[in-house]
């Protein structure tokens, strides 16, 4: 990512395209103020895009080139933070997403882009059919079931080189009816392989699930009782009846009826299948409330739209994901001998973050973006059970203690795991992106509590730092608010640990002020996990 501070503005004569119809698109918009004036959100993009022409030779933006707006954040002060995906051509750039930072009278100020720059190829034209990118990734997806391939022809930029490329995903289901798939990505010149990596991020609940015990949820009564839709976020639960993922739509499924509105029993391993969906219910209302609550964010998408949460997912499935393409919440029930339903607090909050990370800055599943993908699920899935602050679920910072005891990953010395990372290194954007993800998870706990030996809720904690220095924490709240702007409004798909920490300083500069306990704190817990 390349973030430009305040430059001067410059006019460029340019014959470009860009998407006119701004007034027919349905953008979300992230609102810092509360009520923004009415059409301050296509004022807004206008803007943008007479921005982004005039000081083209910043962007990259050239002919051939047209931008669609996906997301607008609106602050209190008038300030906005338009953000756009690029097309050359017609053809998706990948890495070629901008976001465009304006004044309260709507005058350029600064920009972040990912890596591509200028996106033109020499030519558009493949000379590797399309079959070939099918070959390759049904070749790289083994064990999938049922795999279809579908090919898309993109710019692949995300290393800042644009290329023409088949952008190749595989879907399917894998030995237990789990989501299975991989997206391969070969050069649509050369057929060479680009990259590859998961279609659908995910984290793994391996362990025994505790449940919240007896909690009011919010149902919707119909004529011979009561069903498991929430009348006031708007999703609605089901059952998947075991039906393996990739046959799963939100159409899909049988909702939860009950005479009493009284739901489940309670018991792990349950014959009352809907005490798995009580856990999954709630949960989705809790993650939902937070980010609105919290961070004024309507919904995953920040449109209002709710989702499909589906237990008893597959067979003896011992996982959860986050689909974007059914806009659905997906859950296993286990293992069926330890590992019960993957339906704890902050698993749900993290896939659903994904979601949430899809909408906004969408961050590339690979690389050190993907871990800075799944450290983000991480940190707002564990801030979402801070938020409901359960007295069987005791808020920590050990992520998925509860499903998968005594913990699946830990925030103060990732290491621990015996595979995570707690410093950056040149070589951290070759591991798998669970493991990756421990700078960012490192970086959030010392930042909320600081250096050394500490106990929490009950938990002994001791997190080092790779360079030496004490840091002073400024609480999880603070850090978790300037990384959801960071995220929303300074970060793009390409992102680095190095630019994710010039994304959290702006985003500590705007909340705190630069020079501020909390801007330090960001920079000392940084520089205390060696991103400098």
């Amino acid at each position: 990512m390349c973030t430009t501070p305040f430059p001067r503005p410059r006019r460029a004569a340019l014959a470009v395209a860009v998407v006119a119809a701004l007034a027919a698109l349905t953008i979300p918009t992230t609102a810092a103020s509360a009520s923004p004036a009415p059409g301050a959100r296509d004022t807004a993009i206008a803007r943008a895009v007479v921005n982004v022409t005039d000081n083209a030779e910043v962007f990259g933006f050239g002919p051939s080139q047209d931008l669609l707006p996906t997301d607008v954040v609106l602050d209190a002060d008038g300030a906005s933070h338009v953000r756009f995906d690029r097309t050359y051509q017609g053809l998706p750039v990948v890495g070629g997403d901008l976001v465009v930072h304006q004044d309260a009278r709507g005058g350029f100020n600064g920009s972040s882009r990912a890596a591509a720059h200028d996106p033109s190829v020499k030519s558009t034209v493949p000379a590797v059919p399309a079959q070939a990118g099918a070959a390759h990734a049904l070749a790289a997806s083994p064990g999938v079931q049922g795999a279809v391939s579908t090919p898309e022809l993109v710019v692949w930029a995300a290393d800042g080189t644009p290329r023409l490329a088949w952008r190749t995903t595989v879907r399917g289901s894998g030995d237990h009816g789990q989501p299975a798939g991989r997206v391969v990505v070969t050069d649509a010149v050369t057929d060479e392989p680009i990259e590859a990596y998961d279609a659908d991020p995910q984290a793994t609940g391996t362990g025994n699930s505790e449940y919240t015990g007896r909690i009011s949820i919010d149902t919707t009564p119909i004529t011979s009782g009561y069903t498991l839709t929430d009348p006031v976020r708007g999703h609605v639960t089901k059952d998947a009846n075991n039906v393996a993922y990739g046959s799963l739509t939100a159409s899909s499924g049988t909702r939860f009826t009950s005479t009493t509105n009284v739901w489940g029993d309670g018991r792990k391993f349950s014959t009352d299948r809907s005490t798995a969906a009580v856990d999954a219910h709630a949960n989705t209302a809790w993650t939902y409330d937070y980010y609105k609550n919290v961070h004024g964010r309507n919904g995953i998408r920040n449109d209002g739209a709710a989702a499909t949460v589906f237990v008893h997912v597959g067979t003896r499935w011992d996982n959860a994901v986050w689909s974007n393409t059914c806009f659905c919440m997906m859950t296993g029930d286990g293992n069926g001998t330890t590992d019960p339903e993957q339906v704890d607090l902050d698993t749900m909050g993290h896939e659903m973050t994904h979601g949430v990370t899809a909408a906004t800055a969408n961050l590339r599943y690979s690389g050190e973006s993907g871990g800075l993908n799944e450290a983000t699920s991480d940190i707002f899935g564990t801030m979402v059970e801070w938020y409901a602050d359960n007295s069987i679920d005791t808020p920590d910072y050990l992520f998925s203690d509860q499903s998968t005891p005594p913990w699946l990953r830990r925030f103060d010395k990732p290491s621990l795991d015996g595979r995570s990372a707690d410093c950056w290194s040149s070589t951290v954007g070759g591991l798998d992106v669970h493991r990756s993800s421990g700078v960012g998870n490192h970086w959030f706990y010392l930042a909320s509590e600081g250096s050394g030996s500490k106990t929490v809720n009950g938990v002994a904690y001791n997190s080092p730092t790779c360079n030496g220095s004490t840091v002073t924490g400024v609480g999880n709240q603070k850090v978790a608010r300037i990384w959801y702007r960071a995220l929303t409004v300074y970060m793009t798909s390409t992102t680095t640990y190095k630019d994710a920490r010039t994304a959290s300083l702006n985003a500590a500069r705007d909340l705190y002020g630069t020079g501020s306990t909390e801007y330090n704190a960001v920079a000392a817990a940084w520089s205390a996990v060696s991103v400098g």
